[in-house]
């Protein structure tokens, strides 16, 4: 079992930033892959960045592509969601996933969850 806690989110205003962090327990780190999903409301989940166990390659859906950075340190069993550039489109609860089994944006491919930190930014 993995356990996930997102912390770091908050309300900013637009053209600002936010580092949202991942921190896992539970379970061997560097053999997750990791992903950030969003969820406004009244819409659906959708997929934010992803990235695989070692951190060689990365995933950004195209809304957040050039604004968002995904990152990790195994060593601290943490991913890291760096957000620049802030939009109030972007104003949701964000939410950390892991896969010990493959890294992409279907969120049906992640086993484990966190609980979700609200980012919202202002106008």
């Amino acid at each position: 079992q993995v356990q996930l806690v997102e912390t770091g989110g908050g309300l900013v205003q637009a053209g600002g930033s936010l580092r949202l962090s991942c921190a896992a327990s539970g379970r061997t780190f560097s053999g997750l892959a990791v992903g950030w999903f969003r969820q406004a409301p009244g819409k659906e989940r959708e997929f934010v960045a992803a990235i695989t166990t070692a951190g060689r390659l990365t995933d950004y859906a195209d809304s957040v592509k050039g604004r968002f950075t995904i990152s990790r340190d195994n060593s601290k069993n943490t991913a890291y969601l760096q957000m620049s550039g802030l939009k109030p489109d972007d104003t949701a609860v964000y939410y950390c996933a892991a896969s010990p089994r493959t890294f992409g944006r279907y969120d049906g491919w992640y086993e484990y969850w966190g609980q979700g930190t609200q980012v919202t930014v202002s106008s």
